[in-house]
């Protein structure tokens, strides 16, 4: 049977077209229940015996849920308790249509065989096909439906032929309309809540169910305390946003204080604007990420960021926002900046969160607060009868709502990830928190491996240069296995240098749109954390087909010069190729063996080739005004048994550190210029913005306050100057200048060259850039080899590779797995540092002040690379007197000042009170304030007023 729908459309151009469409109705869409005999289908899903112990179902039945429990309660659903569950084409489309990440989810379900989800194409079968009416809503029409269908169903499964006596279809919703409508209908229909709590068996089940705000009666709505504006609707936000009465950006809360935030107003290309948020009611219900609608405030209403650090440790009562709160934030009379409020929710962000349960005082409660670990997220009230279970572990959470009426949001339990302080839950915290894919790679990813053993073939090596005579040799750290690069040097006949940069070719193994492919695109890059490694790809090819061990043969794509002498580059080529790496050396390995001149064999000449050639590129760069920066990376030593961190200390780099980094430059140089000249519309890109004067305002205070002149009009001149930045008798100021001139730079961010104009990169002084030289642990290179390949001839396109606007979305997916990455990265030095310094005690180590702010100073320990925020409790009647002046910025404490780049000597020590947020503790030793500043040879640091946050 076929159904036809046939309307005009006008077109752009002014046109009118005809469109028709068809839909086809059939008879032979099958139930998927093995109790069935009628259907003719070759297999089923839906079991015979669907029995769950339940006091309102006491017979076997199938679960049929509408779109509004799928979309509100998917964690129920994800439970293996609940099986046999029949989801209509209805609410997959409606699912769909409506959230993406619920969407995956539930296709996720309906690919588990062992919870026996069925999806029935109810839209197809002749008998459950309904048209929308004239004057029904497209809900109301798709809620008949999901009625329809839970009819045929019922009717179908109680014929003659159907073998399981008793089996029923119950028909789960949360719309009370709906519900009375399926019971006028005959139809067995409960609320979701209800039938969960009927789960007699499975009382854990109660704590998932997300609470629905329409469960609640009006009485409790009306009677409640109106603490927060009320969200505009959509519509209004859309038509203010077009007439510009209200900004639609990205909300940002602040770390370090929940009564500020930051929305981030997209202007056109790289254009963007800030607009501050301060105190509760402004911020609105908001939560980080989400997109909101925010009205600026009149000029005179506008604020400067606030300086002070203050995080919330309120009771979480349902009370509205207490005054004193308010008056906190600091409203500075200069540097003010646009201020708004939020006026509407565009789109929840929300996702569950990893923290802890902070169990109620009220005796047999089942309401309590989770903590989030991270802080930018409010703390969030769910309800659970496993409180006594649940405290000391590390939970996670999801938001349900957040009504006007609530000083909270109200969410509900989603799972336990283990006791907190472990090492392997906190590792799973951080990984969750940063939103790392780090699951175990399916079957499905895992079949489009290379069978084993694997050889290279003698197709391969037709179409492949033999390189495996060259003196290549890689140079990594210490325990590296996913060796992405080689490289050569050698004399040529005429008197001049052949200089190779061989990457492993990914790409031969990783085929365009498979499996495997999709999974390295959505990881995006390889995440190291302290001892562990999370693999963009899997192991067969990171460590072992790909990694360019020494003494075996391996697939590379290599990029070859001839140059002089002077390192002058007289000709370029490129060229998939064969070769056998003859030594894998760690950077101090390879120092040795330049500097030791006992040796002469070809491995160390050529690294002594490389390195003279290198010195040059560098001096070369510089010249050309490319930044040489600076920050602290410390290594830790852990120990072989306990996994625990035994010695920690920053990273010392080697003249092959430099070596390395100049000639992967120069490839992903040389490969960016090649590949925008054959694609310029669709490669891939990297650049680094040019970052505002106003960034650079806390670098020009620092030099400031030590007389020292900074120049920012280019890189070259903030180069310069930085070259010449010297203090008489301090020499680590050059040092810390350089730290925070990095803290003044823009991210480096991945684009198509098709969809930008500005392809400039900052750092490097160089007019284009890509990443070609690490695709083991970058799926950006993965791209860059493959338009590569395709410029010289070596591998066919596809049409993704060519589009622009594909090419653009998933430049941005790199870019915040990217980001990510480097958060998770931090984050997992950080917990190190903590178990670290759990067992040293007390620790006296010299630092230096590097931020000031209203009621804080930020230390840094050089020998740790340890940094953290030291402030002032203001709300302590005993506190010493505190001045902030923004202009130095200083800050006075009883009669001494601090200033940037300071030195201090403070205690470090553990504090695990708070095990959620365990807190290095710092507190002053010299120079000495009466009040604050602790005695060297006190055995515990008495600083009430100064602690320190990781």
């Amino acid at each position: 049977m076929l159904k036809s729908k046939t309307f005009v459309k006008k077109t752009r151009s002014g046109g009118v077209i005809k469109v028709v469409r068809e839909h086809y109705l059939r008879d032979d869409i099958w139930c998927g229940s093995e109790a069935c005999s009628e259907c003719k289908q070759d297999s089923t899903v839906l079991q015979t015996d669907a029995s769950i112990e339940s006091s309102l179902c006491s017979y076997p039945h199938y679960l049929l849920p509408d779109s509004n429990v799928v979309l509100h309660q998917i964690d129920v659903l994800e439970h293996p308790v609940i099986q046999n569950v029949i989801i209509l084409q209805t609410v997959v489309q409606e699912v769909r249509h409506r959230s993406a990440p619920v969407y995956k989810r539930l296709k996720d379900i309906l690919h588990e065989k062992e919870k026996h989800f069925y999806t029935f194409t109810n839209e197809h079968r002749r008998e459950t096909f309904v048209e929308r009416e004239p004057g029904e809503s497209a809900n109301d029409r798709n809620d008949r439906a999901i009625r329809v269908a839970a009819k045929w169903y019922s009717q179908h499964l109680n014929t003659a032929e159907t073998q399981a006596e008793g089996l029923k279809v119950v028909l789960l919703t949360n719309d009370q309309g709906n519900k009375q409508k399926a019971e006028e209908g005959g139809l067995l229909v409960f609320k979701c809540e209800e039938y969960i709590k009927s789960l007699i068996a499975n009382p854990e089940l109660v704590d998932l169910l997300a609470l629905v705000r329409t469960c609640l009666s009006e009485n409790e709505i009306t009677s409640s305390k109106v603490l927060y504006p009320e969200h505009l609707p959509l519509s209004r936000v859309q038509a203010g946003i077009k007439s510009g009465s209200y900004l639609q950006g990205t909300f940002r809360a602040s770390r370090d204080n929940y009564l500020e935030a930051t929305v981030f107003v997209q202007g056109e290309g790289d254009t963007s604007t800030e607009v501050i948020l301060q105190g509760l009611q402004h911020l609105n219900r908001a939560v980080h990420q989400d997109v909101v609608a925010v009205q600026l405030l009149p000029r005179e209403q506008w604020v400067a960021p606030s300086s002070v650090v203050m995080q919330d440790e309120g009771a979480g009562k349902d009370d509205g926002v207490e005054e004193d709160e308010e008056e906190k934030v600091s409203i500075a009379e200069s540097s003010r900046k646009p201020t708004g409020k939020v006026v509407g929710i565009i789109k929840r962000n929300w996702r569950p969160f990893c923290g802890m349960l902070n169990v109620s005082q009220i005796k047999e409660s089942t309401r309590h607060l989770f903590t989030p670990a991270d802080r930018r997220i409010p703390r969030i009230r769910v309800e659970t009868r496993q409180s006594s279970t649940l405290a000391g572990q590390r939970i996670m959470v999801a938001i349900d709502g957040w009504p006007k009426d609530s000083r909270y949001p109200n969410g509900h339990f989603v799972r336990s990830l283990g006791g907190a302080g472990e090492k392997d839950t906190e590792e799973e915290v951080l990984l969750l928190e940063h939103d790392v894919p780090h699951q175990a790679f399916s079957q499905a990813v895992l079949s489009f491996l290379p069978q084993m053993p694997w050889v290279i073939t003698p197709e391969d090596m037709k179409q492949r240069e033999d390189l495996r005579s060259l003196t290549v040799c890689s140079v990594d750290p210490p325990g590296c296995t996913d060796i992405d690069d080689a490289l050569h040097c050698r004399e040529l006949e005429n008197g001049n240098l052949e200089v190779g940069v061989h990457i492993a070719d990914v790409s031969h193994f990783i085929r365009p749109g498979n499996a495997l492919d999709k999974e390295a695109a959505n990881r995006g890059t390889t995440v190291y954390l302290c001892g562990k490694r999370i693999d963009m790809v899997p192991e067969l090819l990171s460590s072992n087909l790909c990694s360019l061990r020494s003494n075996v043969e391996r697939l590379a794509f290599s990029c070859i010069w001839e140059m002089n002498n002077k390192a002058e580059i007289l000709k370029t080529r490129f060229t998939k190729s064969v070769i056998n790496s003859k030594a894998s050396l760690t950077y101090a390995e390879a120092q040795m063996r330049i500097d030791d001149t006992s040796l002469n064999d070809d491995v160390t000449k050529s690294l002594r080739g490389l390195n003279k050639l290198a010195k040059i590129f560098k001096r070369k760069r510089i010249e050309k005004g490319a930044l040489t920066l600076s920050s602290l990376e410390v290594r830790f030593h852990i120990d072989s048994e306990t996994h625990d961190p035994i010695e920690l200390q920053t990273k010392e780099l080697l003249e092959t550190n430099s070596m390395v980094e100049e000639f992967m430059l120069l490839a992903n140089i040389s490969v960016a210029q090649k590949i925008y000249d054959e694609f310029s519309e669709c490669a891939l890109l990297r650049k680094h913005p040019a970052p505002p004067l106003s960034n650079y305002d806390i670098l020009f205070k620092a030099a400031k306050s030590k007389n020292v002149e900074i120049h920012t009009d280019s890189a070259k001149a903030l180069a310069d100057s930085l070259d010449v930045a010297r203090v008489d008798g301090f020499p680590y100021f050059n040092t810390l200048l350089r730290i925070l001139a990095t803290r003044c730079m823009m991210q480096a961010v991945y684009f198509c060259s098709g969809m930008d104009s500005d392809f400039h990169h900052y750092g490097l002084a160089s007019p284009i850039y890509t990443h070609f030289t690490s695709p083991i642990r970058r799926y950006a290179d993965i791209i860059v080899h493959r338009l590569l390949a395709v410029a010289i001839g070596a591998d066919s396109t596809y049409p993704d590779l060519m589009d622009k606007h594909k090419q653009s979305v998933l430049c941005n997916n790199l870019n915040y797995r990217h980001k990510m990455s480097q958060y998770a990265q931090r984050a997992s030095v950080a917990f190190h540092t903590q178990l670290f310094f759990k067992n040293r005690g007390i620790l006296n180590e010299e630092g230096y002040v590097l931020f000031v702010r209203k009621n804080a100073i930020i230390v840094l320990i050089p020998k740790f690379g340890l940094e953290g925020t030291v402030f002032f409790d203001s709300k302590d009647k005993a506190a010493p007197c505190v001045v902030f002046d923004e202009e130095g910025p200083t800050l006075t404490v009883e009669q001494h000042t601090f200033h940037i780049f300071d030195k201090v000597k403070v205690t470090i020590s553990l504090d695990a009170s708070n095990i959620q947020h365990q807190k290095i503790r710092m507190s002053l030793v010299h120079p000495v304030i009466p009040g604050v500043s602790v005695p060297a040879s006190d055995a515990e640091p008495q600083a009430k007023k100064l602690k320190v946050d990781r």
